[in-house]
């Protein structure tokens, strides 16, 4: 329960830190921080809850202004991309969250073209594309860290389980 409220509030911080801050002060060169933020849960705690995590952070992007594109989009998208980051992130994080970084861009970008968003052409791929990966790519690490740190902290404080000693049995 507590690492899901983790999860969670992890997740808004980071939605509201896109939105309010990130975009408004970087602009065309901001990092995704809640693809980021998507991509470290995932490696955190699998593929099954990666993709859920995943599906609520793309439904909060779809939502949150100024959505300009299909709702469920990204839903779509980072669910994907949560699911394939729990599912590699097992034995190799930081590469899990760095191809979910570099991918994200064109898969949005591609599933946009796809269902006929106005705006989506190769030109604007072939150019948005490279710096959305890049941007991705330098704060990748650090929002890996972070999130690792935030994470394993509530862990250490009681472990989270309803029975601690279930393996060890008393027969």
């Amino acid at each position: 329960m507590l690492r899901n409220l983790t999860a969670a509030l992890l997740l808004v911080a980071a939605l509201v830190l896109q939105v309010s801050f990130v975009n408004r002060l970087l602009g065309s060169f901001a990092p995704d921080l809640v693809l980021l933020t998507v991509a470290a849960l995932a490696v955190l705690r699998g593929p099954v809850p990666g993709a859920v995590i995943g599906f609520f952070g793309g439904l909060g992007y779809d939502l949150l202004p100024p959505a300009n594109h299909t709702l469920g989009q990204y839903a779509l998208v980072m669910c994907a991309l949560g699911y394939v980051a729990g599912r590699t992130g097992e034995r190799l994080p930081l590469l899990a969250v760095l191809l979910c970084a570099v991918a994200e861009p064109g898969l949005a970008a591609g599933l946009g073209a796809l269902i006929g968003s106005p705006g989506v052409t190769w030109t604007v791929l072939r150019t948005a594309w490279p710096r959305e990966a890049l941007c991705n790519l330098v704060v990748a690490p650090l929002v890996l860290r972070a999130v690792t740190a935030l994470h394993s902290q509530r862990r250490r404080g009681g472990g989270g389980e309803l029975v601690t000693s279930w393996r060890r049995g008393t027969a």
